[in-house]
């Protein structure tokens, strides 16, 4: 007698496997724990194999076959989710979930209105987000947690396709009353001897850093923090100052305090934000929809939340 399964169990399944737990997978997918309980059962019962091992204080925990399981999941799930994009082709729709990740430096100043927008015009797109750091956003997207992401082109690899958006270059941050402060453009030079307040995060922090390589020396780094937001409230209360590639509509710190930002001189190395995928699945309609958004916006100079 074949085995029967659903795509509903296997959703299920994957969301657990992802999550390490049941209950958080429930909150995840908006299903209740017993109903989530209820279709592993079927999918262990069904094959006869125990996927997960359940532990109090570890949620559930894939076992070795449950593992192997998980990959052919996913792929039936990829598949299955081919055929719908067929469809919604064919009737010229554009719906189902879409996992955007974005990189955790810039996260709150695009995504809310950039999905908000998006939202407005595809409502029958089921939109979630991740905040992630670079490394994150790799894994995420070659594990199928997320289907397409928002970041830099810092240290990227041959299985990640990435599609710029725009350049940034990099910035200088003060606080109004700093000594540099009057100045229209600056140096690195002009930096050296002031303390900095570093942005550390992988790969985002050698970036800063390498912008000094060709003086031959190194800022002097006062402090460092891996949050934005953290970043700017430093500088503006004249801890140092900070390099940054997002020039905000805002020029205020998240306590209120004003910042000043002035570019670099001599042409320093951009970052390009951009769009990444993995090379290894299919671009549905709902990405594709996503990736032409982004590069309308572009177009039209109205990404939200920066001066480009």
């Amino acid at each position: 007698m074949p085995l029967r399964f659903t795509l509903r169990q296997l959703e299920y399944f994957v969301a657990v496997g992802e999550a390490g737990s049941i209950s958080l997978a429930s909150e995840k997918v908006n299903v209740s724990a017993p109903s989530m309980s209820s279709a592993i059962a079927q999918l262990e019962a069904g094959f006869g194999v125990q996927l997960f091992t359940r532990r109090h204080a570890q949620g559930s925990v894939l076992t070795e076959p449950g593992q192997a399981f998980m990959e052919q999941a996913k792929k039936i799930l990829a598949e299955a989710d081919k055929l719908n994009d067929l469809a919604h082709i064919v009737s010229d729709t554009v719906r189902g979930s879409l996992r955007v990740g974005c990189l955790r430096t810039f996260a709150q100043i695009l995504i809310p209105q950039l999905r908000r927008q998006f939202e407005d015009k595809y409502a029958d797109v089921d939109f979630s987000q991740l905040e992630l750091d670079q490394a994150e956003i790799f894994e995420g997207l070659r594990s199928a947690r997320i289907d397409i992401a928002l970041t830099y082109d810092l240290a990227l690899v041959s299985d990640i396709a990435f599609e710029p958006l725009v350049k940034l270059p990099p910035y200088v941050m003060l606080p109004p009353e700093h000594a540099l402060a009057s100045r229209s453009t600056l140096d690195l030079a002009d930096l050296v001897d002031h303390p900095m307040v570093l942005l550390d995060l992988p790969h985002s922090s050698d970036y800063f850093l390498s912008l000094f390589r060709s003086l031959g020396r190194r800022p002097q780094i006062i402090e460092r923090t891996r949050e934005m937001a953290v970043q700017r409230s430093l500088v503006a209360n004249g801890f140092g100052f900070g390099l940054a590639n997002m020039r905000t509509v805002s020029d205020t710190a998240p306590d209120g305090k004003p910042l000043i930002f002035l570019p670099l001189s001599g042409n320093p190395e951009p970052l390009n934000l951009g769009i990444a995928t993995t090379r290894a699945v299919h671009v549905s309609r709902r990405v594709q929809a996503f990736i032409d958004h982004c590069h309308d916006l572009v177009d039209a100079r109205r990404l939200p939340g920066l001066v480009t």
